[in-house]
């Protein structure tokens, strides 16, 4: 388990669980197919601890090369490590350890619920100003391209900090190179207890192979002063080791059972 941040207020049914099987497809009537055969296939020795349903951007939606947006109306998932780059590389996969784990990674699932009710009282400007990051494409305040290396030092006409102290993104900026991981968000959005109510909110994932010095240090930040903590609230939170991929007639993590 993750240590205890002050802003969780984490529930059982969200959090923990033994093994994690993360099923997607682009057709519901797939999915949906898929993921009953998942469960029927392992009644014999298994029981669904918890089910969360997430979903993006349909392909085709958003033009090549941008990123999805979260029920904010906020681009997330910026500043990532391409995949299949060296950075993704030195990053996301473990390349110590027991031979299990060794090409595999570590996942982080968060699901983060949305305030939404009250975000949406805020301005345009008030919600970038949370956020650090433009409304319209992404690019960090003061830039053009969503892109752009936020400047932390920008200052403007009134003195004050272009992007805030507050930012979301300023306190989600890695302080040394190794703060980085990779980010797969998801939103979700279920009928809540009252009728016309909307329960939303990200179920957010990082995948990295050593969360204490990659992950860790983002999150405390992130829980000790950002300003976005008013519209979110951590309620899930699981840890799960992710095995490298295997060819057919393999057994997934084989070495950890032998």
């Amino acid at each position: 388990a993750l240590p205890a941040f002050k802003i969780d207020k984490l529930q059982g049914q969200y959090s923990d669980g033994d093994v994690l099987i993360h099923v997607s497809c682009d057709d519901p009537v797939v999915l949906s197919h898929a993921v009953r055969a998942v469960i029927r296939d392992s009644i014999s020795f298994a029981s669904v601890r918890y089910s969360q349903q997430g979903f993006s951007n349909a392909q085709g939606v958003s033009p090549s090369g941008t990123r999805q947006r979260n029920l904010m109306g906020q681009v997330d998932g910026t500043d990532n490590p391409a995949l299949g780059s060296t950075d993704f590389e030195r990053l996301v996969w473990i390349n110590d350890g027991p031979a299990w784990a060794v090409d595999g990674t570590i996942l982080v699932l968060r699901r983060i619920a949305m305030q939404l009710n009250t975000w949406d009282q805020l301005g345009r400007n008030d919600k970038e100003q949370v956020i650090g990051r433009n409304l319209s494409n992404g690019a960090p305040l003061g830039g053009k391209n969503e892109t752009d290396v936020p400047d932390f030092t920008g200052a403007g006409e009134d003195g004050l900090s272009v992007i805030p102290q507050f930012a979301h993104i300023r306190r989600a900026s890695p302080s040394n190179p190794n703060e980085r991981f990779f980010r797969r968000p998801f939103n979700y959005q279920v009928l809540g207890e009252n009728p016309g109510e909307l329960e939303s909110g990200l179920l957010w994932t990082a995948y990295a192979r050593d969360l204490t010095k990659q992950y860790l240090p983002v999150q405390k930040r992130l829980a000790e002063f950002d300003l976005l903590n008013q519209w979110t609230t951590p309620v899930g939170s699981a840890v799960f080791a992710i095995a490298r991929g295997v060819e057919p007639g393999q057994i997934l993590a084989e070495e950890l059972f032998g």
